[in-house]
This record gives C-alpha cells, structure tokens and sequence, in this order.
C-alpha cells in the first residue's frame, strides 16, 4: 500500500531528499515551500504522484489552506514530515529581539500550525503518523545556538505531549533528532547573529574547530532508509536520534543526568515535605 506524506521544507535538505526516496517507491507526495519552483524538478519526474505547495509554515492560515488542498487532492494524509525550519548561530547575548523571534516563530510556531492543521485530518482517520524534524540539539546543548537550542526544546515538549493526547485516537509521533549532517543548514540556509563582543571569542573558536572535522558531519544519503523504515513501522518511536555523533553525546548526557538525579535523591525528596 502506497502512502500519501505531507513534507514541509521540501526544496532541499532532508525534505527534498525523503520526497525523491518516497516518490522513487512508489509513494504520493505533497511537497511545500516557500518556493515551489524549487520543487519543479520533482514535478517534471513524478507528475500526479506529487503536490507541490507554495508553504510558509509561519503563516497559520495559509497553513490550514495548504492541509485542506492536500486532502481534497489525494484523499487523506497518513504521515506529515514537518522539516521546515532554519538555524540561529551566535552567542545568546548577541542575538537581536528580532532574531530571536524569528528563529521561534519558525521552528517552535511553524510546527505547531502543522501539527494543528493536520490533528483534524487525522482524527476523521483514526490514523496518522506526526514525523516532527527535531534535533539531538533539543535533548542537550551547544554554545552558539542558544535560540536553535531553545527553539527544539520547546518543540520536543509539544510533540510529545501531542502523542500523550492522541495516542488513544491512532495518532502516532515521532521525534526525529539528527546531530550535524552535510546539508545547507549549517550554511545557506543559516542566520548569523553579530559578533562584536570580543570575550566571546575563545567560545566561538572552538566552535569553528569542532566544525572543521568532517566526522562530525553525517552524510544525508544515509538517513533515507532509516526514515523509510520509520514511516513503515507500525509501532514507531517516540524519538530517533539519527547519527553515530546524536546516539554517543545523548547516551552520555543522559546517564550523567541519571547520575545527578540519583546522587541528589534525598534532598530531591525532603523538598516534598512529607
């Protein structure tokens, strides 16, 4: 059985790369961006199998239009891979008002109008699957991305409180939560805050040297069958880091926290007071 996906952030990166895998096997697409011409080459390839929609996930109403178009052309939805979203890079002192909310109406809000807009699809169903493109970013930290950090934290409670209210309804979540991969993320596609605060400077050299290892960087390609088998599972997990670098940073900062809990166990108990 073919499957009918919603992806947003189609054009490039992740999103582009699953909609050519999940067309390629067979499966119908409804691809969005904010520019469709982006997606024209996919069109040209796969034809009536895809859908492509002009889409800024910061747009709540236009979202809700776009979900309603999707629908009424193929009938129904049974996985949305929400993929939009862009990273802030800079120290969090630095990061301007106008930043900051940007990088939150985007990554926080954006999947929010998604998720909105497609929980009613889903409920006339009795099925759906929520792929929510996080970030091992959203479980743990890095200097330098205190917004982007903030951004999929924030997304990592919704999307998991989602799944605790509409488990018994058929709905599924998933938290996708790759570490570094070599996309434009990191590059094009990526917002720079300003730099003039010179006591920062040892943090941001660092930060540029730990990026100079190609190691850290996963290569896109490999993510697809892991995904494909994601959407075809019929009992999907809640969240799946992607990458060798996400699995060994987040196993660790995971027992330590287990360890800081355990080792604080009486005073976390004597503050209940009885």
């Amino acid at each position: 059985m073919s499957k009918i996906v919603f992806i947003t952030g189609a054009s490039k990166g992740f999103g582009k790369l699953w909609a050519e895998a999940l067309l390629k096997r067979g499966d119908k697409v409804a691809a969005t961006a904010r520019n469709t011409m982006d997606l024209q080459s996919l069109k040209d390839k796969y034809g009536d199998n895809i859908l492509t929609l002009q889409l800024d996930v910061n747009n709540r109403a236009e979202v809700f239009d776009v979900v309603e178009k999707i629908e009424n052309y193929f009938g129904k939805i049974d996985v949305t891979i929400n993929n939009a979203g862009f990273g802030l890079f800079g120290t969090t002192e630095e990061t301007t008002e106008q930043q900051a909310r940007a990088q939150m109406e985007t990554n926080f809000f954006g999947s929010l109008w998604v998720a909105q807009a497609v929980l009613p699809v889903y409920r006339k169903q009795k099925s759906g699957h929520i792929i929510q493109v996080s970030s091992f970013l959203g479980l743990t930290t890095l200097p330098l991305l205190g917004l982007y950090n903030a951004s999929k934290f924030a997304v990592e409670g919704l999307v998991e409180t989602i799944g605790s209210e509409t488990e018994h309804l058929g709905i599924k979540t998933t938290l996708i939560e790759p570490n570094g991969f070599a996309t434009d993320w990191a590059g094009a596609s990526a917002i720079q805050t300003t730099s003039d605060i010179t006591d920062y400077n040892p943090v941001r050299a660092a930060f540029a040297e730990s990026g100079d290892n190609p190691d850290t960087w996963g290569i896109p390609k490999a993510t697809v069958e892991p995904v494909l088998n994601l959407i075809d599972n019929q009992n999907p997990p809640q969240r799946l880091l992607l990458g060798k670098i996400a699995y060994h940073v987040i196993n660790e900062v995971y027992t330590k926290r287990l360890n800081d809990i355990q080792e604080w166990k009486e005073v976390s108990i004597t503050a209940h007071g009885h």
